[in-house]
């Protein structure tokens, strides 16, 4: 994430993180800490995994006080292990206090979204699929967790509803049918986007590819479902399988050969990634 992103978009959410936590005051710091004092606290990692978020990390104790430095000894997107010394935080004891709980929430949530992912993204080594996530994202959290899915192997599905046409049920119930639908987008959407349509059966699949849909979404089919839809379409339109995608099932899904493969999962169902601040320090400045 480079610095014109982290100031221009992150920045007004991790100071809506912050005020979340802080409110008017951290009572417990002011309490056993009144005044300045110059300190160090290290950042150890307590499982393995991929790590994700060291800036955004830094940028929560940065914002409250950019004499804040952070020593990293790993990168985003490396490997770590149990009990490995990631970082050293130095500065005021005041903000390595009050930062701690929304640092450390940014880091273990998209740390753990980088590892689930990378977990998936193994299985399609030497696949043509693409592993993509959706925008079933925590609210306020989405352009740290597609960051988190990118690291982790996987790639970015629409960020947001301008980055392109994707005509679900409810389009197509509103437009009056799958042919309808992709007609309107083609005449209403810059010839930049790509059309996409979600289908839930094989008729649906011949009307999408008959209308030109550039990516035609197989949703919840089966197997055998899917393998059909790719013998109708014929390359005349991309293909992606989305609804219930686990590393379970996913083997499968590939061994089709579509050309994308979406799941929620990555960005809803990850655990996080046990990574703590310890052993403060005070120093002499």
């Amino acid at each position: 994430m480079n610095p014109i992103t982290m100031q221009l978009v992150a920045d007004k959410y991790i100071r809506l993180a912050l005020e979340e936590d802080i409110n008017s005051e951290d009572v417990t710091t002011n309490a056993v800490m009144p005044e300045a004092r110059p300190g160090e606290v290290d950042l150890i990692c307590k499982e393995d995994g991929i790590i994700a978020g060291l800036q955004i990390f830094e940028r929560v104790f940065v914002l409250l006080d950019p004499r804040t430095r952070v020593d990293f000894f790993v990168k985003d997107g490396d490997r770590v292990t149990e009990g490995q010394l990631m970082a050293t935080v130095k500065g005021d004891i005041r903000v390595l206090l009050s930062g701690e709980r929304t640092a450390l929430n940014y880091l273990q949530r998209l740390s753990g979204i980088a590892t689930y992912t990378r977990s998936v993204a193994d299985l399609l080594a030497g696949t043509k699929t693409t592993l993509l996530d959706t925008r079933k994202t925590t609210p306020c959290m989405r352009i740290f967790e597609k960051y988190a899915v990118r690291l982790g192997g996987g790639s970015n599905h629409r960020y947001n509803l301008s980055d392109g046409v994707l005509l679900k049920d409810n389009h197509i119930d509103a437009a009056g049918g799958v042919r309808e639908a992709v007609l309107a987008a083609k005449a209403y959407a810059p010839f930049v986007r790509k059309i996409e349509v979600e289908v839930e059966n094989l008729d649906m699949v011949r009307e999408a590819a008959e209308a030109g849909a550039d990516i035609i979404m197989l949703d919840n089919m089966t197997t055998e479902q899917m393998a059909e839809a790719i013998r109708i379409i014929n390359g005349r339109a991309e293909t992606e399988c989305s609804g219930n995608i686990t590393r379970e099932n996913i083997k499968k899904i590939t061994d089709l050969g579509v050309d994308y493969v979406s799941s929620g999962a990555l960005t809803h169902s990850a655990p996080i990634m046990d990574i703590s601040l310890k052993h403060l320090r005070v120093t002499e400045g």
